[in-house]
């Protein structure tokens, strides 16, 4: 398993027990996969360096995990496919 590191935005018009709700979701998702959660760091609302859909703060979260090459893209698809997630970055670590 490979370690990677995924930072994204959720937005911040969402409810806050819906936002926990986003996070445990794709925790445990990464889990039911055969991955492993190492941290999660949320880091609250931020403003946007630029507007993004006419918005301009968002709750951000970067979670540390490990898992296979092959269910990255997997993760991404599934936070593509959420309408509360305005964007996320999937990084590889050494």
């Amino acid at each position: 398993m490979s370690k990677y590191e995924v930072l994204y935005i959720i937005d911040n018009d969402v409810a806050d027990d819906k936002k926990t709700e986003i996070v445990n979701k794709f925790g445990d998702l990464i889990q039911a996969n055969g991955g492993k959660v190492t941290a999660i760091d949320k880091w609250g609302t931020r403003k946007y360096a630029y507007k993004i859909n006419f918005k301009s703060e968002g709750y951000y979260v970067n979670m540390a995990f490990e898992a296979e090459g092959a269910f990255v893209a997997e993760l991404e698809r599934q936070m593509r496919n959420n309408e509360s997630i305005v964007r996320e970055l999937v990084t590889a670590c050494e």
